[in-house]
């Protein structure tokens, strides 16, 4: 098997750091998500509310710890920090890269071939990932960190960094099952310690009934902003399906729940039948990873980053693939990593999102 050449990977670095750079400039002028982030991180210094209703569509939405994680951001300038982050994401984009890379197994592709095809794929969504200046390549990287440390035995390790995960995005708790099933109860323990700490850290800066308060706060965000959501292009979520086909008031939890219901057992099939194959993690991880923006209901599209090595084993087996599942994974991907405006154009793309094409899409 060929190794990645040098070459190979600076260029992948500059053209995604080039175009992203250019789409945050043109669109926004300001990483708006991580400006997000600062707020939050100048608010807890100062041990001030995180979440409050005058932030409007870019309220803080995350747990406390997070916006201590990202304090030493909060005294720099705007433009330094946005710069140092950015540069930053680019970095963490190639790192992730490489982790999704060694995580398939018995590669029948080159890996240079793998990397353009597997990037050709996410693009979309890493470029989105790098202009809105957010957090899912940092969460890809401790996620994937804790699968590639639970296949190699060292169960601990993979809760700890699953639970770390959480603080970044809940999202992480999509894994807790599978290492549960993989590495047992004390991996799970393990998780359930770092939980714990993370939940009462923030205590330190706001006092006992201060944090409490800040968690309540934090849930009516979370619970009080979704329904506003639904409807927007880049939700893929099973809510926001509904609520594209029905109607945002007649779109019924029991419907989403129903979804869910089923793309869960389906998404973990493979944890209760890969035990005999060596290595099954990628696969494993790969189909979670697909599930968090369906079953999140704020679940945006390029949240499908997350699932890059998915998408790499789902190219490496190309070959292997019967025609028919062939077939599903180009309409998957035709309406998923190409739903582009500038590629559609205004009717198809509008007909694309609004009839929540690209969760069927992500479903295929």
């Amino acid at each position: 098997m060929t190794r990645v050449r040098p070459g190979v990977w600076t260029l992948v670095t500059l053209l995604l750091g080039a175009g992203a750079y250019a789409l945050f400039l043109v669109i926004r002028g300001e990483l708006v998500d991580f400006e997000v982030y600062r707020t939050a991180a100048a608010r807890a210094l100062a041990a001030e509310p995180l979440y409050r209703l005058e932030d409007g569509h870019y309220q803080f939405k995350y747990l406390p710890v997070f916006a201590f994680v990202m304090t030493p951001f909060a005294p720099l300038s705007k433009g330094l920090a946005e710069g140092l982050w950015f540069g930053l994401s680019v970095v963490m984009a190639a790192w992730f890269v490489r982790l999704s890379l060694v995580a398939v197994p018995d590669r029948r592709l080159s890996d240079d071939r793998l990397i353009v095809l597997g990037l050709l794929l996410t693009g979309k969504f890493l470029v989105k990932e790098l202009a809105f200046g957010q957090t899912n390549l940092l969460l890809g990287i401790v996620l994937l960190g804790a699968v590639l440390a639970a296949q190699r035995g060292r169960g601990l390790a993979a809760g700890l960094l699953i639970g770390a995960g959480v603080f970044i995005k809940p999202y992480a708790l999509v894994l807790v099952p599978w290492l549960l099933w993989v590495s047992g109860p004390s991996a799970v323990a393990a998780l359930s310690s770092v939980l714990a700490a993370g939940v009462f850290l923030p205590a330190a800066a706001y006092g006992w009934t201060g944090n409490l308060d800040l968690l309540a706060d934090w849930y009516r965000t979370v619970t009080g902003t979704t329904s506003t959501m639904l409807l927007r292009h880049e939700n893929i979520s099973f809510a926001s399906m509904w609520a594209k086909w029905l109607g945002p008031m007649e779109a019924s939890p029991m419907l989403t729940a129903a979804a869910s219901a089923i793309a869960i057992p389906i998404a973990g099939a493979p944890s209760l039948r890969a035990r005999p194959v060596a290595p099954p993690a990628c696969l494993e991880y790969g189909m979670l990873a697909l599930l968090v923006p369906l079953l999140s209901p704020q679940g945006w599209d390029y949240l499908l980053i997350l699932a890059l090595p998915g998408f790499l084993l789902l190219v490496d087996r190309w070959r292997d693939t019967p025609w028919p599942w062939r077939a599903a994974m180009i309409g998957g991907v035709a309406v998923t990593s190409f739903a582009i405006f500038d590629l559609m154009r205004r009717p198809l793309y509008e007909f694309v999102m609004n009839g929540a094409v690209p969760t069927l899409g992500t479903l295929a």
